[in-house]
């Protein structure tokens, strides 16, 4: 779907009026400064209020539990954010519209069930069974979406019916053996529970990833140069691939002090990481925010309204089929309790704490992964505290409603600024 003009502003604009050509960038660091205060004032806040909350979070349960930092609990936080992290990118996209899917913990169930099913009772290779898993997926969120779209039942309906109806599902696929262990030495245990990369897999792609992304960047000048675009000054780019560079080597250095980086948080991160590139960098992707932000614009730009909603609620689930059977994988058994208590509540919490907005058409840079972050960081420091899972509850939704709140009150503020 991707072309040549894709990454220019003036596609962007033309694909979605609300989106304006941004002007040329800062040189100087004080100019920079400057605007970037400016934007604050007006409610562009970027990731810094989750960025500042994770702080917060870290330092207190550090402060708790000096156990809370250390390798071996920072490669289990990994490993738990994995699940959530996938199905919240697929939430992700459907808040994007503007619209809500209820039904993404029961649709994970579903999924960790039939590749339980498949692969124990059926004997079908680990492979085939987590294809049959995430077509499963697929097919049900393009039903949602036909629903949705050619019904005109809203999206809250639709997979409020699903959440019960696939959560029944699940329970007749697995039957009266209520819970299915998956093979200890299988090769979906084996690679959920105790594959982590080498250290130089690690050390290689904390490498290669801000070389890719400066490249990327300086293609991006490259064409809007071309284009007689305004491009900004050249040490922007690679200080921001100099600082990726810097981070990631620090965490594959204290993660390689216990078991490593753990292959399924490779996984999460690489599908965040395609979805990302999607929604940025090709048209498809920018069809998604115009709709999100102004139907009848995106109507009237030629976009096929109905057709991209179907397919965005089809990606959903097949993302939060990935994500079941990624925490089948990881805890070793399918059970009816699979995508069921807080798995719906964590994918959604992650999204809009990571900075996508319910009011559809704006998300941050990696939402999905900050937001996934947090609900991991406080479950984990509360598990480290021994302390209830009522008070999870509790402080998750407390952060919850203050991303809301921050995300209400920053449209108000673009809106007073005519942004």
């Amino acid at each position: 779907m991707s072309t040549t003009s894709t990454d220019s502003a003036a596609d962007a604009a033309a694909m979605d009026p609300a989106v304006p050509v941004p002007d040329a960038a800062p040189q100087q660091p004080k100019q920079m400064l400057r605007e970037r205060l400016a934007g604050l004032r007006g409610g562009d806040l970027g990731s810094l209020p989750v960025v500042i909350g994770l702080a917060v979070i870290v330092i207190v349960f550090q402060s708790l539990n000096s156990t809370f930092l250390n390798s071996f609990n920072l490669v289990n936080l990994c490993l738990q954010i994995a699940a959530v992290g996938i199905i919240a990118t697929g939430v992700t996209l459907v808040l994007l519209l503007g619209e809500i899917d209820l039904s993404v913990g029961s649709v994970s169930g579903l999924a960790a069930a039939i590749l339980a099913v498949l692969n124990v009772n059926e004997g079908f290779s680990p492979v085939v069974a987590l294809l049959a898993a995430a077509l499963g997926g697929l097919v049900i969120g393009t039903i949602h979406g036909l629903i949705f779209t050619k019904l005109g039942v809203p999206s809250f309906i639709v997979t409020l019916a699903g959440l019960l109806v696939w959560q029944g599902a699940q329970l007749q696929v697995l039957g009266s053996q209520g819970t299915l262990n998956l093979p200890p030495s299988g090769g979906l245990q084996q690679f959920g529970r105790f594959s982590y990369l080498a250290d130089w897999q690690a050390y290689g792609l904390a490498v290669v990833l801000p070389v890719l992304f400066l490249a990327a960047k300086l293609a991006t000048r490259s064409r809007r140069t071309r284009a007689g675009l305004p491009v900004g000054a050249l040490w922007v780019p690679v200080a921001q691939a100099l600082l990726l560079l810097v981070v990631l080597l620090a965490v594959v250095a204290k993660l390689s002090l216990d078991r490593g980086v753990p292959w399924i948080f490779v996984v999460f991160v690489a599908i965040l990481a395609l979805i990302e590139y999607v929604l940025r960098r090709t048209r498809y992707g920018r069809a998604i925010f115009a709709v999100g932000g102004n139907i009848e614009a995106a109507r009237r730009a030629g976009i096929k309204v109905d057709a991209l909603r179907t397919s965005v609620f089809a990606i959903a689930s097949m993302l939060a089929a990935v994500g079941g059977t990624v925490a089948a994988m990881r805890l070793g058994f399918a059970n009816q309790g699979s995508g069921a208590a807080d798995t719906l509540i964590n994918a959604i919490a992650a999204a809009v704490i990571g900075g996508t907005s319910l009011f559809g058409g704006r998300s941050r840079m990696y939402s999905a992964l900050l937001g996934a972050l947090v609900i991991g960081a406080i479950a984990n420091g509360l598990d480290l505290l021994n302390l209830s899972s009522a008070l999870r509850y509790i402080i998750t939704g407390t952060v919850l409603l203050l991303a809301v709140v921050i995300d209400a009150l920053a449209s108000r503020g673009r809106r007073s600024a005519g942004r």
